[in-house]
């Protein structure tokens, strides 16, 4: 498949740009608008090895989208003279709605803003992107690829919360998952690696940044999924917790704090954050070399985290052909990954090569021993060139 896709992540604030040849799988440019909305904006657009940066005054996501058609203009690929085969969205929530990427129009858009209540967070930012996309571009297909459609593939027994009858029919409260088109690509490319067909894969995917996610995938198909109905749920994040007492909010509102700065808390002032006061796992690490308490004990809060969803999500399985680790953290941490598989020698036959998972490698590699009986891959996430792919099928399909 050939043709170039212009790819949109449009955050509360910003606007992250990615133009992409699908045929070669190549970034033609890219690009981000920070601090939409305040007094300052900053901006980057980077062709050719080059990044051109700027301030400016943008009042909202259209005045930065004019920003960007500029920046194009000036620094190119010029986008008023080549054929955009499709522009690729990422939107975080499609609900139970939308189970693979879909052609934008006017009812998918409603759909997606009836969505908000689920990620309010997230799904008015995207439909600011789409929307202006949509104005400047309106005869060119728009696909919205939505975080959480890879995960529509979950088992009613995997999805399904153990709460009242109208909370889960009329307020749609069950497991969805997030992150799912880095799940995708990283299972797939897994499976690859290893010379297996996907649909005879079984890889637990490790998506460690500063949101954070595992996934059992079982033939190519999501079948447990770490976060829930929000991306709250599961591992311990930079900012968020992961899995807690269901009963917290109600604990701490005896104690006179709000719904409003629980919330705050939980996404913003949480995970490691919380335990040692950074969520930048670089200087966590330095300073748990160093010895400190905090420090450390966030990292093993981390690790014990992932290693009991590694083996949960082995007994999912049933058989584990690989344990991939994808994104910042996965992909750059050695000390994190090590910690994650120690101990799970004995019990799941998972043997990490020491000497590999130290090395300072970039790019796809395998970590584990030769006679391990999983294979441990680092895997870097594509999602932006996983995007556009999906983007590009939906529009010449």
């Amino acid at each position: 498949m050939n043709g170039l896709v212009l790819v949109i992540n449009a955050g509360s604030s910003s606007l992250k740009y990615d133009l992409i040849d699908v045929g070669s799988a190549e970034s033609l440019a890219s690009g981000l608008v920070e601090r939409i909305g305040e007094a300052s904006s900053l901006a980057r657009h980077s062709v050719d090895g080059q990044d051109h940066r700027q301030e400016a005054s943008l009042a909202d996501h259209g005045a930065a989208f004019e920003l960007v058609l500029a920046a194009f203009g000036e620094h190119g690929p010029d986008l008023g003279e080549i054929e955009l085969l499709a522009v690729g969205h990422r939107v975080v929530h499609g609900g139970a709605d939308f189970s693979e990427p879909t052609r934008i129009d006017d009812d998918v858009e409603a759909t997606i803003e009836r969505l908000i209540p689920l990620a309010p967070l997230h799904n008015p930012a995207n439909l600011k992107g789409i929307r202006v996309a949509r104005a400047h571009f309106p005869d060119v297909p728009q696909v919205a690829v939505f975080d959480t459609a890879f995960h529509q593939t979950l088992p009613p027994r995997a999805y399904t919360y153990a709460i009242k009858r109208d909370w889960r029919e009329d307020h749609r409260v069950r497991r969805y998952g997030f992150h799912g088109t880095s799940h995708s690509y990283v299972s797939r490319r897994a499976a690859e690696l290893l010379g297996l067909a996907v649909e005879d894969a079984n890889v637990i995917v490790l998506h460690l940044g500063n949101g954070a996610s595992a996934t059992a995938v079982a033939g190519g198909r999501s079948v447990d999924t770490s976060m829930g109905l929000s991306p709250l749920e599961g591992l311990v994040m930079g900012t968020r917790p992961g899995d807690l007492d269901p009963s917290l909010p109600a604990h701490l509102s005896r104690a006179g704090i709000s719904l409003e700065e629980y919330d705050r808390a939980l996404n913003k002032e949480s995970g490691v954050k919380g335990l040692a006061g950074t969520n930048d796992f670089r200087e966590l690490q330095e300073r748990a070399d160093a010895g400190d308490r905090d420090a450390c004990l966030a990292l093993d809060v981390v690790a014990h985290r992932l290693r009991k969803y590694i083996g949960a999500y082995a007994a999912v399985l049933g058989r584990v052909d690989a344990v991939a680790f994808t994104a910042g953290i996965g992909e750059h941490s050695p000390p994190v990954r090590a910690a994650a598989l120690q101990g799970l020698t004995e019990l799941f036959g998972i043997e990490l090569d020491e000497a590999a998972n130290a090395a300072a490698t970039s790019g796809e590699h395998r970590i584990s021993t030769d006679s391990s009986r999983v294979a441990v891959l680092v895997v870097p996430t594509e999602e932006e060139l996983e995007i556009a792919r999906e983007a590009a099928a939906v529009a010449t399909s």
